[in-house]
């Protein structure tokens, strides 16, 4: 199951910015600009981590953070202009996990909200998809107790696949995730890294769905590796 954000920022080009990474770095990612809208979201959807700002349209951002405790445990990271220690101490009165301070760094933002996933069990210490094992904070792959040496990019590509095993990805939802809104390339390079990653496995565990794009199938490629030959 992909871990699911919601990211609740009025600035459009902060907001936009930080969708990308987060996007980037494997998370599913809905984001909105006005406190109303948030709630509306919050309230229709499951979310393993909420990023608020305070100074909102509509709902601030303190009492968006009293609603979201009253059914949910997720952790939610402040990101506001507002430094004061007043709005920090009533932040953390109303059970925020964590609080940065504007301008603040878009990476460091990824990995402090990373951090707080960790913490709260969302992101596990291996993400394991049939007989595959994938070890996130050291790189590490196997399928079956075989080690798979996979070069960095292939590594991330495997493990989009694995959060999402068994449903289809697109050949734009790969480019973006992996290589991001701004990259410039086409789905050539989808194409290719893909096959080099065929390549690295034991097994062929990645099927093309002709003109949509690819699926991991972990069932069906270890089927395929028992039937006689």
């Amino acid at each position: 199951m992909a871990i699911r954000i919601l990211f609740v920022e009025d600035d459009a080009n902060i907001r936009d910015m930080v969708k990308r990474f987060l996007e980037k770095a494997g998370y599913s990612v809905d984001a909105c600009g006005d406190g109303d809208a948030a709630a509306e979201l919050f309230y229709s959807e499951k979310y393993h981590l909420v990023i608020l700002d305070i100074m909102l349209p509509g709902i601030n951002g303190h009492d968006l953070l009293k609603e979201f405790r009253k059914t949910s445990d997720a952790p939610v990271l402040i990101a506001t202009a507002l430094g004061d220690d007043d709005n920090q101490l009533r932040a953390f009165q109303f059970e925020a996990d964590d609080y940065v301070t504007k301008p603040f760094s878009i990476p460091v933002l990824v990995k402090r909200a990373e951090a707080l996933l960790r913490r709260s069990g969302a992101i596990k210490k291996e993400i394991r998809a049939g007989g595959l094992v994938l070890l996130p904070e050291s790189q590490k792959a196997e399928y079956r107790g075989e080690n798979i040496s996979l070069t960095p990019k292939e590594f991330e590509i495997l493990t989009l696949f694995a959060q999402n095993n068994g449903k289809i990805l697109s050949h734009e939802t790969i480019l973006t995730r992996i290589w991001g809104y701004g990259f410039e390339g086409n789905e050539g390079i989808v194409h290719a890294n893909i096959k080099k990653l065929r390549d690295r496995l034991p097994v062929n565990l990645i099927r093309t769905v002709k003109g949509v794009g690819y699926i991991l199938e972990t069932q069906t490629g270890e089927a395929a590796e028992r039937a006689p030959r």
